[in-house]
């Protein structure tokens, strides 16, 4: 789950109703109608989602921020851990901003 939204791999977007475009297949996908797809010529994902029936209560724009954001947390978690650092807290400051404090005992 991601913020309330079901997270799978490797699935087929839903189309919108009264929507045709060609069907997707996504190697990320939250819930039925959005996910990331990896761009091999640009060596990066790409949100696919249809911008017109877009009905969540966050936007679009937002909700990238959201997971990048999310996605940083992670990649800076991993690189901690394996130089051997251990994550001692993790805080959100009130403009949401993320606050990481790692910590190595030599």
């Amino acid at each position: 789950m991601l913020d309330g939204y079901p997270v799978d791999i490797n699935r087929q977007l839903v189309n919108p109703i009264g929507h045709e475009h060609e069907r997707v297949m996504c190697e990320v996908t939250i819930g039925d109608d959005m996910g990331f797809k990896w761009n091999k010529q640009r060596q990066c994902y790409e949100l696919i989602t249809d911008r017109q029936t877009w009905s969540h209560q966050i936007p679009i724009e937002r909700f990238l921020e959201k997971i990048t954001q999310l996605y940083c947390i992670q990649l800076l978690t991993a690189t901690a851990k394996s130089e051997g650092f251990e994550v001692e807290s993790q805080i959100v400051n009130s403009n949401n901003a993320v606050e990481l404090t790692v910590t190595r005992w030599s």
